[in-house]
């Protein structure tokens, strides 16, 4: 188990969201070729701020977004009562992206990588801390090798730090999204992992790492399926379905993810 300043850590993970946003941007933009993220950098009253990147209307991004932001301070009160403690001081960074493709063939893709901290409001010591983040893919139109791709990049990066680490995350992927309303899952999965702290079997910077790793897989797993599938023939049956499946992304979004209900 590697030891450091734990301190050092949110500074580390600042630093990578950002990194991590700037090479997945330039990675789409090499794919898609005629159009550009539009960035808007901004400022948080206290403490913090973000940059925005947008892409729309794209030959082969219709609509996405990489987004990084980090932020800090009183936590608020709504916060005070889900993680149950008293007021107290926190800091929050992470990176979050959503992929539209337009060709109905290629898949949507989601991903996030976050850390945050929590401090003694009146000692401003180090109280918890810890990571989340994954990635998923939602199809439209299911190839198979597309799939065994997508989670055979996920995996090779859990198994560097832990082989259990795949096979729990997977699960923790297939169980969150998931329209319960509907009895169907979103997509096809991915790795979801939320709350991991570091214990007496893996530091802070244990975390770091594996967050790391599996933040700069992304473009190994989703890239050579977008370029495959991009330039395939469809018509409008195929769209026609794809904005079907996408009033299905919507309801999730709307209906359990915790980001948004939580505001």
């Amino acid at each position: 188990m590697k030891t450091r300043n734990l301190t050092s850590i949110k500074t580390q993970f600042t630093q990578f969201v950002s990194d991590v946003q700037q090479h997945i941007c330039d990675e789409l933009k090499a794919v898609e070729g005629t159009q550009k993220f539009l960035i808007e950098d901004w400022e948080r009253d206290g403490f913090g701020g973000g940059s925005t990147r947008i892409i729309e209307d794209g030959e082969v991004i219709e609509k996405g977004g990489v987004n990084v932001s980090t932020v800090g301070g009183p936590l608020p009160e709504a916060m005070q009562k889900k993680f149950e403690v008293p007021e107290s001081e926190f800091f929050a960074t992470g990176v979050s992206l959503v992929i539209h493709p337009r060709n109905p063939f290629a898949p949507t893709v989601h991903a996030n990588y976050r850390y945050f901290e929590l401090y003694d409001k009146e000692t401003g010591e180090l109280r918890d801390q810890w990571f989340g983040g994954g990635a998923d893919m939602t199809p439209y139109y299911l190839f198979p090798e597309d799939a065994k791709h997508f989670h055979r990049v996920h995996k090779e990066a859990c198994d560097r730090f832990n082989p259990e680490y795949y096979p729990d995350f997977k699960a923790e992927c297939d169980a969150y999204f998931y329209n319960h309303h509907r009895e169907e899952a979103r997509g096809i999965g991915g790795l979801f992992f939320d709350y991991q702290r570091p214990d007496e079997t893996r530091s802070a910077e244990d975390l770091f790492e594996f967050a790391k790793a599996c933040g700069f897989a992304f473009t190994d797993a989703y890239l050579p399926i977008l370029k495959k599938r991009k330039d395939a023939d469809y018509n409008e049956e195929h769209r026609t379905w794809q904005e079907i499946r996408r009033g299905r992304y919507v309801e999730f979004n709307l209906i359990h993810d915790r980001g948004t209900l939580f505001g």
